[in-house]
């Protein structure tokens, strides 16, 4: 019994102090006087200078409007102010209703209502200016952001002989127009939520119902609801937070700055991300053969296109493997070489003090660099320090004996095909893999070479991008969904859209009425093995 006096008086406790807190804390609901939740608002705001408060009064009532001078565009809050002071000498002698005045104000322009001031502090920092009247608890915003930020203009990414010029900027509604204006239908669907709790980022997800699976689409939801962070400030953040395999360093979201690369995604059944604040777009599932496709291999002639892409192919093996078969075979397997190759080398290295390994990781780590230089400096001497610095260096390293000719040789090799690699993120993948296969090269030889690709291909088999396997249409194996990997077929023959990403609408090309030849084994829907 007197254990339970002792619950009892607890609770009771517990109760009273779990009530004191309750009244200490700001109300969450706008509240029906406007004074207190003016004064709640500017406290909240910490008497921000930049906060501004327009009062407006009339003969029976109130309005206030509160907007963020440096957020707003002054032409539209004097148009407002001019709407406002006009809508009160109309309806001098009427009582003030709220919904009369949310229809006079807003009239074209975006606007929004709400009853809380969490919404509120949503709309004005966003740059809405917001309406209150006084013995009315809720509010309305009419959108007054200023429209100033970079215009539409040619990406500098991802730039193409032929195809569309625009790209994406860092302003979410732009993006979203330059994708509305190629996709014309009225399955395209846009949803719209805020992550990061500091900065409330605006990010906005695009599909096209019935070409996208419903499951993936869900899924992308599903991540991106357990995103819990203070700030968003890229598309990268996003792209980290939601990955499947975090420690991997394959990319398995494309990003692209080119608004007809996002809607060809579209259009075979992925999603788009937008992240308010960058001119990259995530789309997903990702495919590891995407990654080294343009959009422009859709631009030229089918045989065109496949030779590009047969020629990226060998770029991508070539940086991955030359510099650690190299090292194999100077270090372990000279026999493998022929014999006037082998002796031109052997004099080559006459005098060089590193054994082949250390000489790659030279040569390798100073180009690494130069490139980087080359980034971080200033555009006008950027080029011109990276390309003069590797030729100094290499002819100077030569000329004192510390590296071989065949060497800078092969480095520059790796150099070149690396950059003939369309997606940045794949580039740097492979660079750091490249490191990993020369260490193996150095210490095992041809056998570490195998070993690493092998563990390397496990990897890859087992990635999944949003539930999608990584190395589809390969692994697993896609009957008919090779038609767009390593050649592009012709158009009219890649009938339906990848399979396993698209959802319940996989046709692509109707041609009922097309009487060019078919194959019967084309006419067949793709289908997973």
């Amino acid at each position: 019994m007197k254990r339970n006096s002792h619950i009892k008086i607890f609770n009771s406790f517990r109760k009273k102090h779990a009530n004191d807190n309750i009244t200490t804390e700001a109300p969450s609901n706008i509240d029906l006087d406007i004074d207190k939740n003016i004064a709640q608002i500017t406290n909240e705001l910490g008497n921000s200078s930049d906060l501004e408060v327009m009062h407006f009064q009339t003969s029976k009532s109130l309005i206030c409007a509160l907007y963020i001078k440096n957020l707003v565009d002054k032409t539209k809050i004097n148009a407002l102010s001019s709407e406002l002071i006009k809508f009160i000498e109309q309806n001098k002698k009427n009582d003030m209703n709220f919904d009369i005045l949310k229809s006079d104000l807003s009239g074209l322009r975006e606007s929004n209502e709400g009853c809380d001031f969490e919404t509120l502090y949503a709309d004005l920092l966003s740059g809405n200016t917001v309406f209150l009247v006084d013995k009315y608890g809720k509010f309305f915003s009419i959108a007054a952001s200023s429209d100033d930020g970079r215009s539409i203009e040619e990406p500098t990414s991802q730039t193409v002989i032929r195809g569309p010029k625009d790209g994406f900027t860092e302003k979410i509604s732009n993006n979203i127009l330059l994708i509305r204006k190629r996709i014309k239908s009225k399955f395209l669907r846009v949803e719209n939520l805020y992550l990061g709790a500091t900065t409330r980022t605006s990010v906005t997800l695009m599909y096209i119902q019935n070409i996208a699976k419903e499951e993936i689409v869900q899924e992308v939801r599903n991540r991106l609801d357990k995103v819990k962070i203070d700030g968003i400030l890229e598309s990268g953040y996003i792209e980290e937070l939601i990955k499947d395999d975090r420690y991997s360093v394959f990319p398995t979201f494309l990003n692209s700055e080119k608004p007809d690369s996002v809607v060809a995604a579209l259009l075979e059944g992925k999603i788009a991300i937008l992240v308010d604040g960058t001119p990259y777009v995530l789309t997903v599932p990702a495919l590891m053969v995407e990654f080294l496709q343009s959009s422009e291999d859709y631009y030229h002639h089918f045989f065109v296109s496949s030779m590009m892409r047969f020629i990226r192919y060998v770029a991508f093996f070539l940086t991955l493997l030359v510099p650690s078969v190299f090292v194999a075979l100077t270090t372990f397997h000279q026999e493998m070489l022929p014999t006037p190759l082998l002796v031109s080398i052997a004099a080559q290295r006459e005098g060089i003090p590193f054994p082949a390994l250390i000489e790659a990781l030279i040569m390798e780590f100073t180009f690494e660099i130069l490139r980087e230089a080359g980034i971080r400096m200033p555009r006008a001497i950027g080029p011109a320090i990276s390309i003069v610095g590797a030729l100094v260096l290499g002819q100077a390293g030569v000329e004192a004996g510390i590296i071989s000719a065949a060497m800078v040789i092969v480095v520059s090799l790796t150099a070149i095909a690396s950059f003939a690699i369309p997606n940045f993120d794949m580039a740097n993948a492979v660079r750091i893999v490249r490191f990993v296969l020369m260490l193996l090269a150095g210490v095992l030889g041809l056998y570490g070479i195998f070993m690493g690709l092998i563990i390397l291909t496990l990897h890859l088999c087992k990635m999944k991008s949003v539930t999608v396997p990584y190395l589809g249409p390969f692994g697993p194996k896609i009957k008919g969904g090779n038609k767009d990997t390593f050649f592009r077929f012709p158009l009219w023959t890649m009938k339906y859209r990848p399979a396993g990403i698209g959802g319940s609408n996989s046709v692509r090309v109707d041609d009922s009425d097309n009487k060019d030849p078919v194959s019967p084994k084309q006419k067949e829907k793709p289908e997973l093995r």
